[in-house]
Parts: C-alpha cells; structure tokens; sequence
C-alpha cells in the first residue's frame, strides 16, 4: 500500500470526527446532566437500586465509566494479537464501531430509576466500543503514513474530532435548549428529555454514518496474512512475541511509564474538570457546558501548534513543554476561585489538551521498530496503559475527596503525577522526524 495517500490519510482522521461524539455527548456533556436528573429520587436522595445494591447515582456513573476502560483494556490485547496474526483490523474496529453506535442509540430507553440496569449495561457497552475501536484506529498510523508526517495526521485526526463533536454537539444542545423547535407543543421538562434523549441518538447514527467513509477506503488486510485455522492461539503468540520485543526495549518502557504518570492526570482533568467547577465555583450547567466547548474549539488549534513545534525543536521538547505548562494549569488550579479564572484555565487547558493527546499517539508511533508488522499489538498496550491510567487517576481524585471532604486537595495527586511524567520523560529518546523520515526510507 503506497503511503502518504491523501484519500486513505483523510478517510483515517474522519474517523476522528465519527467517534468523538461519543466522548464530548455521552461522557462529558450531555448524558451526565441527564443521568443526574432521571436518578435523583428525591429531594436530596441520590441513591439508586442496581441489581438489589443500594448506591450512589455518582458512584454508579464512575463505576460504569470505570468498568467499560477495565474491559477494553481486558480485550484489547488479545483481539489486537488477533487481528495482526490475520491483518484484518478493520473487521475488529468495525464490529467495535457498530457496538458502539448501537449502545449509544439504546440510550433513547434509559428512562432513569425504573430502567437503571439498562441504561448502565448501554452506557459500559458504549463505552468498551469507543475504547476498543481506538485500539484499532491507532494501530493503523504507521501504515499509512510515514514518520515525517505522523505529527501532522495525527493532529488533524484530533481537530477534525474536535471539531465534528462541537458541532453535534450545538446541535443537541438546540433541542434541549429550545425543544418545541423540533418536538412541537411539549412541556419544557419534556422537551428537554426528548432533546437529550434523540441527542443520544444522533450520536450513535453520526458515529456509524460517518465511519462507513474511513471503511471504505482503509486497507482490509494489510499484510495480506492469512486467518487459517488457530488464529486464537496464533493471537496469543503473536501477543507475546510483542510484549516480549516490549521488554527489551528499556527506551519504549520509559515511554510508557511517562505517558501512564501524565495520562492519570490529564483524563482525570477531562472528565472531571466540569464536576470541580460545579462543586468548588458553583457554576450553572450552561456555563459548565461552554466550558466543554472551550477546550474542544481550542484543542484544534493546540493539536496543530504543538505538531508544529515538535517539527521545529522534535518530539520530546514539545512533549515536556505541555507537561511544564500542565504542571503551571494544575498547580493554579488548587488556588483558583472565580469562574473567571476558570474560563482561562479551561483555555489553557483546551490548548495542551488537543497537543498532548496528539503528539503522544505520534510520538509513540514513531519508538515502534521499523520493521514491525505488529502495529495493533504495540497500540494495544499503549491502549491498556491509558485505560489503566484512566481509572487510577479518577479513583485517586476520588479517594482524596472522600478522605478530606475536600475537592481542592485531589489536585495534589494530580500534580505530582504530571511531575513524575515530567522527570522521566528526561530520560526518553525520540528521533526526529527527519531523522525518523531517513530511518523508515
């Protein structure tokens, strides 16, 4: 397959704009404001009955967004060693995708209470859908690009996903905000819960729709390999072999170990920023949701920005500037009081987060040997680093606000996560991308 094909390279990042509707709706935006109303049983009464277990509606909502990492991280290794024994990764984040879509649609149904079960399974199904599509999506970079460009395409995948999510996003928000626009002569109460309801909707139609242009022009079988027989067992040999070349490359571990420090503190960021701006500033749900719309819109550019600065001063020198501004944004954080502050912050936030996320993937793509055809097993533990990191860095946000009753102290861990990355990723090699470039021809 020629690389560098600007048909394939466009129809990879628009894969970007399919799912990550799914991350800004359902798990940042619209779903947890609805989630909070339809299982509130009463007036300061939060509790929920989930298969004959009394919980929180919060707790609940962590643990199921917790529980959809663990199983993607579970899976993904072993479906990843699957499809690079057969080559055929497209099948897998295909099946992921629909699996996906169709979860999010099921969560027209969720009604609150009277289905809770339900509406928790979807959200886990969505959830190990969104995960283990990316295992897949990842994996498919250093096929289609050289290493000169993976800076910059992977940059565009994050901003076209930036950018797709805004805009469904403003379109939900129209029908929740001004329902009898779509729905006719209905109650505001009711137009509101239709409005989020065929928000979930759309969110799974636009993943699928959407995703049918990156099927159709990403490779099927890569490597022309051939399935037979034992592609299970093939799978697990081929998974060990890669965890094997993992172990001996002391350069890509020190990789990991930064990105799995950094990664604890930046998604606890991106999935908990709203909640610390309700609970420590007050701040009203419309300003919470401008918010999300101001990290989306900035990430844009940020993913460009940094991808830029790497090709000037290489990979790591932008990768430990976002970690020293991260450490700046954290570390003001523990201080800040006004939503004014917040906004500001949110900003920042939005320009490194788009940076860090890109230029990661990029970066990590670029410490894979060169002769590997494994691209899917190497992303699936860069996948399960993440995934893990994820759930321990919102369960350490967690633990410290429980301890004190004080949300302000969970930032703590969050720093000093950032300055541990910080210190390793010193220690971190990264070829240039000239250089890189020179290496892969």
């Amino acid at each position: 397959m020629r690389l560098n094909d600007p048909k394939v390279i466009n129809a990879w990042c628009m894969f970007d704009w399919a799912n990550s509707a799914y991350s800004l709706t359902i798990t940042s935006a619209v779903f947890p404001v609805y989630y909070n109303a339809v299982t509130k049983t009463g007036i300061g009464n939060s509790e929920v009955n989930f298969f004959g277990i009394q919980l929180a509606n919060t707790v609940l909502y962590s643990y199921g967004l917790a529980l959809s990492f663990l199983i993607a991280a579970f899976l993904s290794p072993l479906l990843s060693g699957i499809a690079d024994y057969t080559g055929q990764k497209k099948k897998f984040m295909q099946f992921f995708t629909y699996m996906g879509g169709i979860a999010c649609i099921a969560l027209f149904w969720f009604d609150g209470t009277s289905n809770i079960e339900f509406g928790i399974i979807s959200f886990v199904i969505a959830g190990v859908g969104y995960a283990g599509s990316l295992v897949f999506y990842n994996a498919y970079l250093p096929e289609i690009a050289t290493a000169d460009r993976f800076d910059i395409v992977s940059a565009k995948g994050y901003s076209l996903g930036y950018i797709g999510s805004v805009l469904l996003l403003i379109f939900n928000l129209l029908m929740i905000t001004f329902p009898s626009l779509f729905f006719g002569d209905v109650s505001k109460e009711v137009g509101e819960t239709l409005g989020a309801k065929w928000s979930f909707v759309s969110v799974g139609v636009w993943w699928i729709v959407f995703a049918q242009y990156t099927f159709s022009r990403l490779p099927s079988n890569v490597h022309n390999r051939m399935p037979g027989n034992e592609y299970i067992t093939k799978g697990f040999k081929e998974l060990r072999l890669v965890f094997h070349e993992f172990r001996q490359s002391n350069n890509m571990m020190t990789f990991l170990g930064s990105f799995f420090l950094y990664s604890m503190s930046v998604q606890t960021v991106m999935y908990l920023a709203a909640a610390f701006g309700e609970k420590t500033l007050n701040l009203a749900s419309d300003k919470l949701i401008a918010t999300v719309l101001i990290i989306q819109l900035v990430g844009v550019g940020g993913a460009y920005l940094f991808a830029y600065l790497s090709k000037i001063k290489g990979n790591k020198y932008a990768l430990m500037t976002m970690l020293g501004i991260w450490i700046g944004i954290s570390s003001y954080a523990y201080f800040m009081q006004s939503e004014y502050e917040f906004y500001v912050l949110a900003a920042i936030v939005g320009m490194v987060m788009g940076g860090i996320q890109s230029l990661s993937r990029a970066t990590y793509s670029k410490l894979i040997p060169d002769n590997t055809l494994d691209h899917t097993s190497y992303f699936s533990f860069y996948d399960v680093v993440e995934k893990v990191a994820t759930c321990l860095g919102m369960f350490s946000f967690g633990l410290v606000e429980n301890l004190t009753d004080n949300m302000r102290l969970s930032i703590i861990p969050i720093v000093f996560f950032f300055v541990l990355g910080f210190l390793i990723m010193i220690r971190v090699k990264v070829a240039r991308d000239a250089v890189a470039a020179d290496q892969k021809g």
